[in-house]
Order: C-alpha cells, then structure tokens, then sequence
C-alpha cells in the first residue's frame, strides 16, 4: 500500500477521535416480549450493539438467572417437556438508499436490503437455542446463518457449549452486532481457492469463565464454510479439521485485552496445477474498551499465512502467502443507553501479498432512534484501495 494513502487512513482516523468528546449472538425483540422490558436492558447505545448486562444474558443461553419469565412454558404434565406456550419469534428489516455503489456512479433503493427470521431461548436450565433465517439479503434467500445449540456448565464444569453453525470470530467481535454496513474486512479474507475466514462455519465451540476476568474460548471447524452437503452428506470438503482458542483478559471495569490463534489445513483442488493441501496460521490480539457505556473502542489486528495457494490472476503457484490487517471502530453515544442518537467511526485495513485483497477504507456512520427497536441511518465511506472513490447510505434498521 502506498504511503500516502495509509497517511490518509491515519489522519481520517486522528480526526474520528478528536471529534468525539471523551466523557460490547445478538438479542431479539422475542426475549424483550418474553420477560416483558425493554430492548434498552441489553442494548446500547442501539439495537444490536449489546452492553454488558445483555451480553451476560446472551452467555447465560438466553436467560435471566434472577428473573423468572412468565408463562414460558405450557405445563402439560411432565417436567421433561419445554414446549413453549408461545413460538419465541421476531423479525429485522433493514432498507437503504445508495449512491456511488462500487464506484459505478448511480443512486439506487435497497428495500428491503434485509429481511431476517430470528428465534431463540432456552429449552431447560441448561438447554438453549438461537437462530436466523434471512429470508432476502440483496434479493435473494441466503439461508440459515447462525444456527447453534447451546449446553450451559457442562457436567458442573462451569464450561458452555455450542454446536452449530456460527462465525468464526465471535469470540472475538460478532460481526452481526456492527451498526455499519461496512463489514469488518479483515474477517472475511480467503487468499484465491481457499475456503478459510473468519465468518460462518460449522463446528463446536466451548468457553469458560474465571473469577480472575480470564475468558477461554476455543472452537473445532469444519473449515469449508456454509457451503452444500457433498457426497454421503459430508459437509466438510476434506478430512482436516481446523482450530482456534482466544484468551481474553478484563482489566478493570472499562478495558479488556485479548489474544487468538488459528491453525489448520484444507486440500484445494479447484485449481490449474492439481489438488495441493494447504496450511495456513492467523493470529493477533484485540482490545475493547468500554467507558461508561457512552464511548466504545473496539481494535483486532491479525497476521494470515498460507503455505500454498494458487494465484489465478497471475497464473502462478506461491508459498508462504502472507496476509494481514485490522479494523479501529469507535461508537460514542452522549447519554450511553439514554442516548437518541450515536455516531460509530470505522477503519478497515487489508494487506496481502496477493495485490487484488488489498483494501483500506474509513467510514462514518450516524443513527437516530425513532423508536427504541427503530432507528434512521446515514453512512458514508472511502475507499482508498485500488481507484479511490467514496459511497454513501440512507435507511433504515428494524426488529419487531
């Protein structure tokens, strides 16, 4: 990347920072209806973004240890049955207006950009479950997405476990709980064939807590992500499994500092020279920071090598294929979960050996709630990668 336009990313991210005066699988209406609160008891400084409280009932399987939901189940006779008087149900629609898409110049309605089905709860004391269907996601049915089953203090272990499918990078920042349309780049990069990020995958994840503000995470993939069922209805591509463990540590009340590591292996064969098997390794530490819940600084940078890959731009087989980047996002809202409106800076950084994955961006993003499950949305980014060009977005986020 040339050094003038890291310098711009720099300056646009310094003048993010002065501008904002210095004074964390996401929640569904269906748990607001359930225990009857508002979405403003776990979210902050707007839904999906989920502050301590909701993060702690995400962790807990959907559950409010201390508070007894009314009329949950139906009481048919037999303490081993959950049957929910009510199917725990709720919907997000979000729409937008764009002008300057990729650089193509034109204006163009987006409504709805996202229609998604969401349900979730718990079916015992130990027992939950979460999904989503998006119905329409530009257009089309894209399918389940997150899809997990979750098994709290396992055999009195304190250890919480998921099988399912999920985002690779949820012990890390869940992209699903972003307030930007702009993603976090760095998480969905697979160099040419491979089959590898850090966004959705089928596995097992396990975590557990200590009284010392240490946080264990580890996970066990498939690798291929959410990709058909092939042959025997297998759905990994190959016999590797992948793996991943993230340390987090809290310092104080406001920060907290985290680690992770990634290894695995995957055989690639849709490519010009024949099937190879390929390794690859990512790592990096994380910070969050949380200060009165009206600014939040959310920081990854990870480092990717990949042993093999074949580069089908350029014709030519290479090794030892490195990859790197991040993203710097900041959310301040004045009066935290009080607040009507907030504004979020995003940063991203890509640099890959490969020249085609290079990307750099920064974005501004500002919302306004109409309602507290309700919110208008403005958004503007630069693209510095490549032919520079800037887009912008207006519309709308729901959940009901």
């Amino acid at each position: 990347m040339e050094k003038s336009k890291f310098a711009w990313i720099v300056i646009l991210a310094t003048m993010v920072l002065l501008i904002i005066p210095i004074t964390k699988a996401e929640a569904i209406p269906a748990f607001a209806r359930k225990y009857q609160i508002s979405c403003q008891v776990c979210h902050s400084p707007a839904m999906p973004v989920l502050k301590t409280f909701g993060d702690e009932y995400a962790g807990a399987g959907f559950r409010m240890t201390d508070y007894e939901s009314p009329r949950y189940f139906i009481n048919a006779g037999d303490d081993r049955l959950s049957l929910f008087r009510e199917l725990p149900l709720a919907i997000r629609i979000d729409g937008f207006a764009t002008v300057n898409f990729n650089n193509e110049g034109t204006a163009d309605f987006g409504a709805p950009f996202v229609v998604k089905v969401l349900s979730g709860g718990e079916l015992s004391d130990k027992l939950s479950y979460y999904f989503y269907f998006l119905m329409n996601e530009r257009g089309t049915i894209a399918g389940l997405e997150d899809a997990f089953l979750m098994y709290a203090d396992a055999f009195n272990t304190g250890i919480n476990f998921y099988i399912g499918q999920f985002q690779s990078s949820d012990p890390l920042f869940k992209g699903e709980l972003r307030l930007t349309l702009e993603p976090y780049k760095i998480y969905g990069v697979k160099p040419d064939n491979s089959s590898v990020d850090l966004k959705y995958d089928r596995g097992i994840m396990f975590e557990k807590g200590f009284p010392s503000g240490t946080t264990i995470v580890g996970e066990i993939l498939n690798g291929s992500g959410l990709g058909e069922a092939g042959e025997g209805y297998l759905f990994d591509k190959d016999k590797y499994k992948n793996y991943m463990i993230r340390i987090k540590q809290d310092i104080g009340k406001s920060v907290s500092v985290g680690f992770f590591g990634y290894t695995g292996k995957e055989v690639i064969d849709d490519n010009a020279v024949g099937p190879y098997l390929s390794e690859m390794k990512m790592y990096g530490p994380d910070v969050a920071i949380d200060i009165d819940g009206k600014l939040l600084i959310n920081m990854q940078y990870l480092w990717r090598t990949d042993s093999d890959i074949w580069d089908a731009g350029e014709e030519v087989h290479l090794t030892d294929v490195k990859t790197h980047g991040g993203f710097a996002e900041i959310i301040y809202a004045p009066k935290g979960d009080m607040s009507k409106y907030y504004l979020t800076g995003l940063v991203n950084l890509v640099e890959s050996q490969i020249d085609q994955f290079d990307y750099q961006s920064a974005t501004l993003h500002f919302g306004y709630l109409l309602r507290r499950n309700v919110r208008a949305v403005a958004e503007g980014t630069y693209i510095f990668s490549g032919t520079p060009y800037a887009k912008a977005s207006l519309g709308f986020v729901s959940a009901f």
